[in-house]
């Protein structure tokens, strides 16, 4: 179970990383829609 929650932790912490980046609501909007479609497909396939 710690592994899964550090592992959350870690993406969580890039995601907001990433959004520092990416200028403008609509890109991480749209960047974080499509890490939660990735993410869903390898966590249940």
């Amino acid at each position: 179970m710690k592994r899964i929650v550090g592992f959350a932790l870690f993406w969580i912490a890039a995601g907001m990383l990433l959004a520092l980046v990416i200028p403008g609501l609509f890109c991480q909007i749209l960047c974080m829609i499509l890490c939660v479609a990735v993410g869903y497909c390898l966590f249940c396939c």
